[in-house]
């Protein structure tokens, strides 16, 4: 183990491998273009090294097939033009190596695009190292009793006290990783610490976090979404709709009956309006004016709750959970108070959320304003979601 403080040199890039296909993972996108927390899982493995105070440059390796998937998964991050990788990785590896050689840097960090959740603390470690050896990697320590086995029968039990599990980012002096890639090209090693052991540079291990896992599996996958860091959020929305001609409101899903109705585009619920918007807010997804616009013939006279149940799919995008909603109606007319209760049952069972978890509230405007005049109905609604950080 290597315990050098932090190197404060300059001139560090960081080459992000993603031109694998992940047979593996099954039919569909490779598993670095796979949504992970309502982000591709290259972008969160790229976002690391963009945002690491270290790294000057971020380079990604992707396969030729991949440009459209990479050109969306990137959007709007400041990245170099991405190199094209081989069959193996390790090929995919010395291509991108290669193109850093066009302005060679003193450090580098090679990192799998598959391992979306390694954190800032490993990349530092794995630099830091680099003071007093030619190369580091990232690992963690065995902990597990190991068996050999010949067939089904244990033969052997290996003594885990020197064993570490390699992980990524591995970090090296640039110029020693990039000899040493090129003198090795007819093998396929499995990392590039072992190109280096090969070329006979000194490596070493830092610890990085156990959660550093490489995605291989659908299964992979979902563990890593447990393992995403969670944090809160809060999204307000505001509706309203005017009175015209009718007998009866619609609000929550529960039809209240009155001299006049709702006017809008679809069945002008105001209430699931707001809670909906308030959603979209709470994980930046936009507002159903931009998602449902009212000049578009397929809303017309829709059931709000479709709304509400898109709004859910947002959140559920972005690996969120709705915790909480509180919907407050300003209105004069008609009385909500003999119907509240109904549309909290309704708004609970729509949000799959318990009774305690919702709140429906009513007032007025004592006569000011459009819904004091009995114009109108307005809508607030404040929802809380814990989503992926």
């Amino acid at each position: 183990m290597t315990a050098a403080a932090p190197d404060d040199g300059a001139d560090a890039v960081a080459l992000v491998v993603a031109a694998g296909r992940g047979r593996r993972f099954g039919p569909g996108a490779p598993k670095q273009y796979r949504i992970l927390g309502g982000r591709t899982v290259l972008e969160r493995s790229l976002r690391v090294f963009l945002e690491h105070p270290a790294i000057d440059r971020v380079q990604a390796v992707i396969h030729r097939d991949d440009r459209a998937l990479y050109d969306d998964a990137t959007a709007g991050l400041d990245l170099p033009e991405p190199a094209f990788g081989g069959p193996t990785r390790q090929s995919s590896v010395r291509l991108g190596l290669e193109a850093l050689a066009v302005r060679p840097p003193r450090r580098v960090a090679i990192h799998d695009a598959a391992r979306p959740l390694v954190d800032a603390d490993a990349v530092s470690r794995a630099l830091a190292a680099l003071a007093s050896h030619a190369g580091a990697v990232a690992a963690t320590p065995v902990r597990d009793t190991l068996k050999r086995l010949a067939g089904e029968t244990v033969v052997e039990t290996i003594p885990r006290e020197s064993l570490w599990r390699a992980r990524t980012p591995q970090a090296f002096r640039f110029a020693d990783i990039l000899a040493a890639h090129r003198a090795v090209t007819e093998t396929d090693l499995p990392d590039d610490a072992a190109v280096a052991e090969r070329a006979g540079l000194s490596v070493t291990a830092v610890e990085c976090a156990a959660d550093n896992l490489k995605i291989a599996t659908e299964e992979d996958l979902a563990l890593a979404e447990r393992l995403l860091p969670r944090t809160l959020r809060v999204g307000s929305g505001f509706d309203v709709h005017r009175f015209g001609p009718g007998d009866g409101v619609t609000l929550c899903g529960v039809t209240i009956p009155h001299d006049r109705r709702l006017i809008g585009h679809s069945d002008a619920d105001v209430a699931l309006h707001a809670v909906a918007d308030a959603l979209l807010g709470a994980v930046a997804a936009g507002d159903i004016g931009a998602l449902f616009p009212s000049g578009d013939p397929r809303w017309a006279g829709r059931d709000s709750a479709f709304f509400l149940r898109r709004s859910c799919e947002a959140v559920a995008d972005a690996s969120g959970r709705v915790l909480h909603v509180d919907l407050t109606l300003i209105c004069e007319r008609p009385r909500i108070a003999p119907y509240r209760a109904a549309m909290r049952e309704r708004l609970a069972a729509l949000l799959r959320l318990p009774d305690g978890a919702v709140s429906v509230k009513a007032t007025t405007t004592d006569g000011l304003g459009f819904a004091g005049r009995v114009e109108g109905i307005a809508a607030q609604a404040t929802a809380t979601v814990e989503a992926a950080a």
